[in-house]
């Protein structure tokens, strides 16, 4: 056989669906990596530290790459992928719950507060803002992963119910009273840190 002879075959079917089946991917890598700043956001808000998040992020994407024949083309892509975030923080909850942080406070981690004192009045005010942004968090951070994960989807991510529901895979019920109990944790949450404060 000649190699011109190869180069006017036409390609068997087996090298078409390679060929194909590397074009979806390809094609579903670049959707999905388009939709990573939001991804992140989302990871942002369940998530207990900007560390958590990104973790939560490389691991949504590592669980889509490896599992991308699942996904449906034509779907909506970003309720996939906050699917996977979202049982990632689950399972990531649980395995807290199972083995929880014990460490104790030491000297250093007073350190800011020991530093107000030293600062000018301005950077005392910036300070201060910040900490109220991450009592916030720290709040978010103190509900249930459960009615957490609703009041992200639905309240911090514009989600409606019923998208809420597909992506964990709960009743619009169960959505609407999660929603409920975790907006009631947060406000309590943060009235107890404001009395703090």
């Amino acid at each position: 056989m000649l190699v011109s002879d190869l180069v006017t075959e036409a390609p068997s079917d087996d090298v078409r669906e390679v060929v194909g089946e590397a074009r979806d991917r390809t094609r579903f890598e670049e959707e999905a990596l388009e939709l990573s700043d939001q991804v992140y956001r989302v990871a942002r808000r369940i998530a207990g530290s900007r560390e958590d998040a990104e973790d939560l992020v490389q691991e949504t994407y590592v669980r889509a790459f490896r599992n991308w024949r699942s996904y449906e083309p034509r779907t909506n892509l970003r309720a996939w992928l906050l699917r996977i975030l979202t049982n990632l923080n689950i399972d990531r909850g649980r395995r807290s719950q199972r083995a929880p942080d014990t460490q104790s406070l030491e000297e250093s981690d007073y350190f800011l507060y020991g530093k107000l004192d030293d600062q000018s009045e301005s950077d005392v005010e910036k300070l201060v803002g910040r900490l109220s942004q991450d009592s916030i968090v720290d709040a978010l951070a103190a509900v249930p992963h459960d009615f957490r994960d609703v009041v992200v989807l639905v309240d911090l991510s514009d989600f409606s119910y019923a998208d809420a529901a597909r992506i964990l895979d709960i009743p619009i019920g169960t959505v609407m009273s999660r929603l409920h109990r975790g907006r009631r944790v947060l406000k309590q949450q943060l009235a107890s840190t404001e009395v703090v404060a």
